[in-house]
């Protein structure tokens, strides 16, 4: 249903976020789910990513360049826009959104003497401090059974495994999440549910972020059957056939006989993703003008 709580005059030109992707797959992912969100809330919502994309050679994107934030923006300023929503398809406040978007703002009031240039971010996808809101982990467990079913599965272990990020709210987002899949999967569906990263920053400072799924795979309780459920949103250079996440997999079974890993589809193939962006477009529509240390504050 159309948005009708905010007027049409005053909405500001809504963008769909991501972190950007040198890979076709992932714009055009970015462009499929943008899409289908404006036709569920009657807005144009533009696909854009933060970085990356523009690399992307426009005959591998049916013809039109993958847009970028910074440009895009730029390019809107001269149609006289500038006001700006950026719907964030991130799982939790990612640095892409907290730190590096602020920074690029802040650098294009100054660059470009902008001062208007009002740009209000929307909630990530999860918030883990409202544990009733079981949306994500259901579309996270949908995947698992579908996997197990495809597969034929009985009891698998479950890795939920992310990218692994250098900001510890991150991987509490995924923590969360994985604390709700062991309650949601019965001990039929899964015999343990683990969280781990497909990779991390160097140092006793990231260690949040462990264990790695290299190391977590042919440990103790997931040396047979593992489902590798996907904390991602899009394919790309970690994600999808042949990406980092798929390699690390391969590598282990080679090196352990009796591993069998089954990767889940990407959560932004699922179709109730559209339910919470919805909820998360209308929130940042609703919202007041904060500056952006008040927003980064609130995104932890």
């Amino acid at each position: 249903m159309p948005l009708s709580r905010v007027s049409r005059h005053m909405t500001p030109c809504i963008t769909l976020t991501d972190n950007g992707s040198y890979r076709p797959d992932a714009t055009l992912s970015l462009r499929r789910i943008s899409g289908e969100l404006g036709e569920r809330t009657g807005q144009c919502v533009h696909p854009v990513s933060l970085l990356h994309s523009k690399k992307i050679p426009a005959e591998k994107l049916d013809g039109v360049p993958a847009e970028v934030f910074e440009s895009f923006a730029l390019a809107k300023r001269e149609e006289g826009v500038h006001s700006f929503l950026v719907v964030p398809l991130f799982f939790g406040p990612s640095a892409a959104i907290a730190e590096f978007l602020p920074q690029r703002v802040d650098a294009l009031r100054d660059e470009y003497q902008w001062p208007e240039l009002d740009v209000r971010v929307a909630p990530p996808l999860v918030n883990r401090h409202f544990p009733s809101d079981t949306r994500m982990v259901g579309m996270l467990a949908d995947l698992v059974r579908k996997k197990r079913y495809e597969a034929g599965l009985s009891r698998p272990a479950v890795a939920l495994v992310d990218h692994g990020a250098p900001r510890i709210e991150v991987t509490h987002v995924r923590n969360f999440l994985a604390q709700q899949l062991r309650q949601v999967l019965s001990e039929d569906e899964a015999s343990v549910v683990t969280p781990c990263s497909m990779e991390r920053r160097e140092g006793d400072a990231y260690a949040f972020n462990e264990p790695l799924l290299e190391n977590l795979l042919g440990s103790d309780g997931f040396q047979g059957d593992v489902i590798v459920s996907m904390l991602f949103l899009q394919p790309g250079r970690h994600a999808g056939a042949g990406g980092d996440v798929a390699q690390i997999c391969e590598t282990a079974e080679h090196e352990r006989e009796s591993l069998q890993t089954h990767i889940s589809d990407l959560v932004g193939t699922h179709p109730d993703l559209l339910d919470i962006l919805t909820e998360r477009l209308e929130e940042g529509l609703e919202s007041q003008p904060v500056s952006w240390k008040a927003m980064q504050a609130t995104v932890h």
